[in-house]
């Protein structure tokens, strides 16, 4: 008997980065509504669809910042395919400072002055969409923080999770590789173990799926991973481990027990528990349906909906692929061409 084949990688990339996008997008129209105001404004189920809300949709600066985490690898690769060493990091950290000039902060006068890119060009990247004070406030500094002396030390927002999908999708490359580069990365403008190590277990998932592992699978084994690293964060493994158990034990939570149980998605250890609580506890069925309830899922709660639905989002499309991706939501979405175009730079530098 013959197997079906599964998602080829470029479908992957593309999904990973656009299922993210509609994730973000879904959930910034309601990130700073309770549960109770988005009863109130789409009825007892909530915002499920595209077609509920009134007017146009945007992406916030999950999707942003997750783009410029592309452009960062691609500069990186562009110079190793040239037979150039180059410091992965410093490329984040000038994409990242190019981002920052986009939202129209200043970084501090001892910063670098990177080259513009194609990236820098798109206008819809120039709008300001509540981007996270850590993030604003560590590339400010024009400082390049590192793992052993981090910016904002003590920071642990989801800025650092929600951004980090695309290290998973380098091929080639492996898990302890994908782990260091997030955290490295995470280090930018979060410094909290936390913070570096949700970036890390999150890009290991992403790593995993596009390997062709199971979602459960990719979960634990990247939850794994990371418990053998010599840096700790006791309250992520608790987290992750919850969100795996009650995507079994406790499939049909409500959002006031989803966030009871996991947390608002505020903080970077429960933007990924509830972003990964979504995917498992909807899994089985039609890809397009369980992308749709996934993501419905993660955003409908009193928290930081933009961040869960992205995270959702990209492990669906590393997952199954485009295939996942519902039709009418893709003509909703905001600049996909944007958001193609960073992929086929990303699979341009990897595949071509």
């Amino acid at each position: 008997m013959s197997v079906a084949a599964g998602p080829s990688f470029e479908s992957r990339v593309h999904a990973t980065l656009l299922g993210g996008a509609l994730g973000d997008s879904l959930g910034y129209a309601v990130e700073f509504d309770s549960i109770g105001a988005i009863r109130a404004r789409f009825g007892e189920g909530g915002l499920k669809t595209f077609g509920q809300l009134d007017g146009g949709t945007h992406f916030s600066d999950d999707t942003q910042m997750t783009l410029y985490t592309v452009d960062g690898l691609v500069e990186a690769l562009e110079w190793a395919n040239d037979g150039v060493a180059a410091d992965e990091v410093a490329c984040l950290w000038l994409a990242y400072l190019r981002w920052l000039a986009t939202q129209e902060v200043a970084a501090s006068p001892s910063a670098p002055v990177p080259q513009p890119r194609w990236i820098d060009l798109q206008d819809v990247l120039h709008q300001r969409r509540a981007p996270g004070n850590a993030c604003l406030s560590g590339l400010a500094t024009g400082e390049m923080g590192t793992a052993a002396r981090p910016v904002n030390p003590d920071s642990k927002g989801c800025g650092t999770v929600m951004r980090s999908a695309p290290f998973g999708l380098v091929p080639h490359i492996a898990p302890e590789a994908v782990a260091k580069l997030s955290m490295d990365a995470a280090s930018l403008t979060h410094g909290h173990p936390s913070a570096r190590l949700s970036a890390a277990a999150f890009s290991l998932m992403i790593h995993n799926l596009v390997a062709g592992q199971e979602l459960r699978d990719a979960a634990a084994n990247a939850l794994g991973h990371v418990e053998g690293l010599p840096l700790k964060a006791p309250e992520l493994l608790d987290r992750l481990h919850d969100a795996l158990r009650l995507s079994t034990e406790a499939p049909g939570l409500s959002p006031e027990e989803v966030t009871t149980a996991l947390g608002e998605g505020w903080i970077a250890e429960e933007a990924l528990a509830v972003g990964l609580y979504a995917v498992l506890s909807t899994a089985g069925g039609d890809p397009e349906e369980h992308f749709r309830e996934a993501v419905a899922v993660a955003v409908n709660h009193s928290g930081d909906s933009d961040s869960t639905g992205s995270i959702a989002g990209n492990l669906l499309g590393a997952f199954y692929g485009e295939r996942c991706l519902p039709a009418d939501w893709m003509h909703a979405l905001e600049a996909p061409d944007v958001i193609r175009g960073m992929a086929e730079r990303l699979l341009a530098v990897t595949t071509g």
